[in-house]
């Protein structure tokens, strides 16, 4: 997808791509404004908190949550149910040809990001010990509960590429970027 994008690597680490061509968007600065308005929530990304059952009560109409101004955004997908772990943190200017979009996928914290990637490891190691140790269950529990550490790791990681590809799409959708 984007050249310009910085993306998770192998095992869930930040890897920033050696090239880094500016993307073009088929639409005018006014345009790519006026999408910004309609699109996003106005908010600090790096606020942003899923609330669950009790979103019922608040506005989730718009596709992004962030900050703008005339050159720069900061943009996390607006979900009441899952929360963003990066967000779009870019920059727009008009060239005589065409609306010139430079951005990076950048992590909204980075104690998130470490939780998700070492809480599976540390859970894996403290319940076994304890297994092997303390509780000395059946081989049954043991290999099913080992499983299900490994699953939910697994399944975080992924999950944490998928949004960031859907937040991509759509931001790509929305404000017709080409390459």
């Amino acid at each position: 997808m984007c050249k310009s994008c910085v993306y998770l690597g192998v095992g869930g680490n930040v890897v920033e791509n050696e090239k880094n061509p500016l993307m073009k968007s088929k639409i005018d600065i006014t345009e790519f404004r006026n999408r910004l308005k309609g699109n996003t929530k106005i908010g600090s990304p790096k606020l942003k908190i899923p609330m669950g059952f009790f979103s019922i009560f608040t506005d989730n109409s718009k596709c992004f949550y962030g900050n703008f101004d005339n050159s720069t955004f900061e943009l996390i997908t607006n979900s009441n149910f899952s929360p963003a772990f990066y967000f779009l943190k870019g920059t727009y200017k008009n060239t005589e040809k065409n609306l010139i979009v430079n951005y990076s996928i950048e992590p909204v914290g980075k104690l998130r990001i470490a939780w998700i990637k070492y809480f599976p490891i540390i859970t894996f190691i403290i319940c076994n010990s304890i297994f092997y140790f303390e509780a000395k269950p059946p081989i049954e529990i043991y290999i099913i509960f080992n499983l299900f550490i490994i699953f939910i790791s697994i399944f975080s990681r992924l999950n944490i590429k998928w949004q960031n590809k859907k937040m991509e799409r759509k931001f790509y959708k929305i404000f017709e970027i080409i390459e």
